[in-house]
């Protein structure tokens, strides 16, 4: 009878409680769906880029399901960057030259492999291999080195800083902290500062140590690397505050993971967007860690500078401030000022 008794309670308890309920039933669904849309999309087609090759290699290419754009001059730096490209090949006074990208071993290898897949015999003995990011020594952890980074700081700084939060509320300090004539904005101001220079810190040496210990590749400023992760951390923090004033304890927080958390994952580039559906990429551009992660690859891999993630900066600033502008507003929920 005691064992029924408790079996009742826990019933009872999550019956109150629907949110939990209801997440423990759609939760997994709605992953697994998203899952099911990411990993059945298309196999990623290469961007090849050609000058004077002969029509029947095209024609090869084509038939191996690589997009070929042809060029009349020889200039594989310029149009790579220009048109996307993931490789250019050109054909000069006999010679075969080509250019990969680099950014990206994976393609980079399979891209190689396609090219001798479809040319010639003869044609396969005579070329040379250029990188315009990274080397063939490159390994995945360089190219994925970077999200990782930013996955981390996200998702650490959210749970963190949500977490804290929610404390300060549930324990009455914030009741109290209210209860003085603080305006709302000074206090989301206070929280953010407060709880920014610790997750600051913890940026800096998340980055420290994957460049320094992990002998991550870094060609451009480390300057820009810690601007991005202050970025991310910034956001994280002003969205993990946000949703915890709509939580009223620490397992509600944690709900919030797998339906904010994991699809900024999955579109943060771990994942090639471009195999994916165009609604299913344009759900990406809501997501904060996609900039952020862009942004780190840019500078990390292809030493890209400010002109170059001035956009990705702008654009976490704009979440950022977005997200403390919201903070202000939710806190009506626990006093109107």
């Amino acid at each position: 009878m005691r064992v029924k008794a408790i079996v009742i309670r826990i019933i009872q308890q999550f019956y109150r409680d629907k949110r939990t309920l209801a997440l423990m039933l759609i939760a997994p669904l709605f992953i697994l769906t998203l899952m099911n849309f990411i990993f059945d999309s298309d196999a990623y087609s290469p961007k090849l880029g050609v000058h004077g090759t002969p029509e029947q290699l095209i024609t090869a290419f084509e038939e191996n399901d690589i997009k070929v754009k042809e060029y009349e001059e020889n200039s594989p730096e310029e149009f790579i960057e220009a048109d996307d490209l993931d490789a250019f090949l050109s054909f000069d006074k006999g010679e075969k030259e080509i250019t990969l990208e680099g950014s990206d071993p994976g393609v980079s290898q399979a891209v190689l492999g396609l090219i001798q897949k479809s040319a010639q015999p003869d044609e396969q003995a005579q070329s040379s291999v250029n990188y315009l990011h990274g080397s063939d020594e490159m390994t995945s952890f360089d190219y994925i080195g970077p999200v990782l980074i930013g996955v981390f700081i996200f998702f650490f700084v959210f749970l963190i800083a949500g977490v804290s939060f929610l404390r300060e509320r549930t324990s009455g300090t914030l009741d109290r902290i209210m209860a003085t004539p603080l305006k709302r904005w000074e206090l989301v101001l206070g929280y953010v500062i407060g709880f920014g220079i610790f997750t600051t810190f913890q940026a800096i040496l998340i980055s420290a140590y994957s460049i320094s210990v992990l002998d991550m590749m870094m060609e451009g400023s480390y300057f820009y690397v810690l601007l991005i992760t202050f970025l991310l951390a910034m956001t994280s923090l002003t969205l993990g505050t946000l949703l915890s004033t709509f939580a009223n304890n620490e397992l509600q927080m944690f709900q919030f993971i797998p339906l904010v958390i994991v699809p900024q994952v999955f579109f943060s580039g771990l994942f090639k967007l471009e195999t994916m559906a165009e609604w299913l990429q344009s759900i990406s551009y809501a997501m904060p860690l996609r900039y952020g992660a862009e942004a780190l690859q840019g500078i990390m891999i292809k030493g890209y500078g400010w002109h170059e993630i001035a956009q990705n900066v702008y654009i976490l600033l704009g979440f950022s401030l977005f997200f403390l502008i919201l903070n202000i507003f939710a806190l009506k929920k626990v006093r109107r000022l």
